[in-house]
């Protein structure tokens, strides 16, 4: 019943959330703005047409909504099917990057692949592919994660494998988002508390070596710590953010009218794009910002909790996951460009430029709607039709409790 249940959502009509929808349409279309505002001067600069950034932005936009059609329109029954074979693929996609011919290099760092059209980081798909990899082990795997050690240290061990290979390249902040995501969707999933914390322990001392360690990493500690000590030097970046923070004040000093734009505040519109917004918008515009990205994540995550308490754990757990990502790398961006968090080179999602970035956040807030279709259509069926998948075999958000006898009757479907 349920299985003909999932094969009867793609006759339905697509029902789109307008909540995530036009949250996403907001925060696009504002990034559009500030693009156009904080690259003209640059693009110029460099001998290029003064809307090029622009352009290329929404060439990345439009390619980015085009694959998100074809995944809101994919019963996502089919992405579970296929999710340990996201996990083997992500593997080699981010091994790509240092093959001589294939790899690009910039500012020092080995992160894109030549496509021919653009360069792509792999890290932005390999981010999805993992949490797709994560709710499909979750659903055939909770009896495991929510008993033993294993179930819970396997998934994570996936997650260190692709973090290394992230490090190698390096980028410290795509390993952190991966393996902040994956802890997340076993947390969720049931694992115990005191099978994290020890996982936690194991990975915690090489976190911190490997951030003392790398000197270029420790000069951003220090930097951050005082970036005032060296503002012309390692503090420029944070203190120029800063500065253009600070000119903004309440309401901003006028759309166009940025001044660190103009070849003071570096990667003014990809990782720095929100201190311009600062600068021109103020305060008000910065509020802007993170109430859509509160509404775009806190629907993300009711619409995960309504799949979890339909029974529907492949999708509660895929908006869980991508609705964490999307919050902790907006939560990072945010954080850096207010100076609370070292700087690191991480895009704020569909505002920054970045092609890459804006083509796979269209394609998970697609598969957002995709989640939201599928939990309409169950809420909307006849109550006794609604799926009975593996009932006992997973947790939904509210249910960390959930008694012993639960558990017994789903040990069989979870193995």
């Amino acid at each position: 019943m349920a299985q003909a249940k999932r094969k009867g959502t793609t006759t339905q009509p697509l029902i789109i959330d307008s909540w995530l929808l036009w949250s996403a349409v907001g925060l696009a279309s504002l990034g559009v703005v500030m693009i156009a505002s904080a690259s003209l001067a640059i693009a110029e600069n460099a001998g290029l047409h003064p809307l090029y950034y622009v352009l290329k932005h929404l060439v990345a936009l439009t390619l980015g909504t085009l694959m998100g059609l074809v995944c809101l329109r994919l019963p996502l029954s089919n992405l579970e099917k296929a999710s340990p074979l996201f996990m083997l693929l992500s593997f080699p996609l981010l091994m790509l990057v240092f093959v001589p011919g294939f790899g690009v290099t910039v500012n020092g760092a080995t992160r894109w692949v030549r496509t021919g059209i653009l360069n792509f980081q792999v890290v932005e798909a390999v981010k999805i592919m993992l949490a797709v990899y994560l709710a499909g082990y979750a659903v055939r795997h909770a009896e495991a994660i929510r008993t033993r050690f294993a179930g819970s240290f396997k998934p994570l061990v996936v997650a260190c494998l692709l973090a290394g290979l992230l490090l190698a390249q390096p980028d410290f902040g795509g390993a952190v988002l991966v393996l902040g995501m994956s802890a997340a969707v076993i947390w969720q999933a049931g694992a115990r508390l005191r099978d994290l914390a020890a996982l936690a322990l194991l990975t915690l001392p090489p976190g911190i070596w490997l951030a003392f360690a790398t000197p270029y990493r420790l000069e951003r500690l220090r930097s951050f710590m005082d970036p005032w000590a060296d503002p012309f030097s390692g503090g420029f970046q944070l203190t120029q953010a800063l500065i253009a923070v600070g000119r903004g004040e309440w309401f901003g000093v006028g759309l166009g009218g940025s001044v660190q734009k103009l070849f003071y505040l570096p990667e003014a519109y990809t990782d720095f794009i929100l201190a311009v917004l600062a600068e021109e918008l103020g305060l008000v515009g910065v509020a802007g910002v993170m109430l859509l990205f509160g509404l775009l994540v806190g629907r993300g995550l009711v619409i995960a909790m309504q799949a979890l308490h339909q029974h529907q754990y492949f999708a509660g757990y895929l908006a869980y996951a991508l609705s964490f990502l999307l919050g902790l790398q907006a939560m990072v961006s945010i954080g850096v460009n207010l100076g609370v968090l070292p700087t690191k080179g991480l895009t704020l999602p569909l505002i920054s430029s970045g092609g890459s970035s804006a083509m796979m956040s269209c394609v998970m807030i697609a598969l957002l709607l995709r989640v939201a279709h599928e939990v309409h259509v169950v809420a909307a069926a006849p109550q006794s039709r609604a799926p009975k998948r593996r009932a006992t075999t997973a947790r939904s958000s509210g249910s960390r409790g959930s008694d012993r006898a639960a558990g017994r009757k789903g040990r069989r479907a979870g193995a």
